[in-house]
């Protein structure tokens, strides 16, 4: 039988991949193209989304174009508008308010941050 340990942590990863699927529809939508990779990790009242491979064709042409400071840009604005879809995904799932919500992106290699503070600990489930 599993110890509580070996339960909270398949619940915790379980829920770490529900927000990674629910981070990635919601760049899908905004972007028409979402992150390939999402990796979570919860710590307590830290949440934090790693995304891989998210830019689009067009951002990638740019970016060969020694054009970074644009999409950087871009990505910034991109994530203004889904701040408040985010940290909603975020508190559904975590059932936990998001205190803080910071973002941030490089080019190479295309990757992004996304981090929430919650108010309390997420649960393990």
């Amino acid at each position: 039988m599993p110890t509580p340990t070996d339960e909270d942590a398949r619940d915790r990863g379980r829920l770490a991949a529900s927000i990674s699927s629910a981070v990635v529809h919601v760049f899908t939508e905004h972007t028409g193209r979402g992150p390939t990779r999402a990796r979570t990790t919860i710590d307590g009242d830290l949440v934090v989304i790693i995304l891989q491979d998210g830019l689009t064709k067009a951002e990638r042409a740019l970016v060969r174009a020694g054009k970074d400071d644009v999409v950087l840009r871009l990505r910034r604005a991109f994530q203004e508008t889904m701040r408040d879809e985010l940290v909603a995904v975020v508190e559904r799932l975590t059932e936990r308010t998001v205190q803080a919500f910071m973002s941030a992106n490089h080019t190479e290699p295309d990757a992004a941050a996304e981090i929430f503070l919650l108010d309390g600990a997420a649960p393990a489930s």
